[in-house]
């Protein structure tokens, strides 16, 4: 066991790649441009009103066309998302045209750009957003949200995709 002085940042990612999240592509589009990248943290804060939290790496330059864009959607994945997961992770370093590319895009109400067939989807415009170590922490008012089919989840843990499908 590790005492709280000891912990280094190998030893913490290690821990949190026992962590399974529900993968999500948070995109923008607006003024700064169009992006989409991959990411498990997010959650909700809120349901009155609507408010998701959604954490972004600032040390990535072009992470910023989120704060200029003061728009984000956060689109959840399937297991059948895996080629655009795999796009938006930033591993195969495959450009923004090309993670649009691998899937249909529509929009809601932002200007953001959603996911068609993506298994819930929240279109938010920023209401805070908070520096916290290698991190921007967004607060996001949702402003439209959809539902798509109830398809089993695409999920990251111990550092790969899963697939999570009800064997009951």
């Amino acid at each position: 066991m590790l005492k709280t002085t000891d912990i280094d940042g190998k030893a913490y990612r290690d821990a949190m790649a026992r962590f399974a999240g529900h993968i999500h592509v948070i995109t923008t589009d607006g003024e700064a441009g169009r992006r989409a990248i991959a990411a498990t943290a997010v959650t909700s804060v809120s349901d009155n009103p609507p408010i998701v939290l959604a954490c972004i790496n600032l040390s990535v330059e072009a992470n910023g066309q989120f704060l200029k864009n003061g728009v984000f959607a956060v689109n959840t994945l399937a297991e059948k998302h895996l080629a655009l997961a795999q796009a938006c992770s930033g591993i195969e370093r495959v450009g923004q045209d090309e993670r649009f590319a691998t899937a249909r895009w529509d929009r809601l109400a932002t200007g953001a750009a959603t996911l068609e067939d993506a298994v819930a989807v929240f279109d938010c415009t920023v209401m805070e957003v908070r520096e916290m170590a290698t991190h921007y922490v967004f607060f996001g008012k949702v402003a439209a949200v959809r539902c798509g089919e109830n398809e089993p989840p695409l999920l990251y843990h111990d550092r790969g995709f899963r697939s999570l499908r009800d064997n009951a």
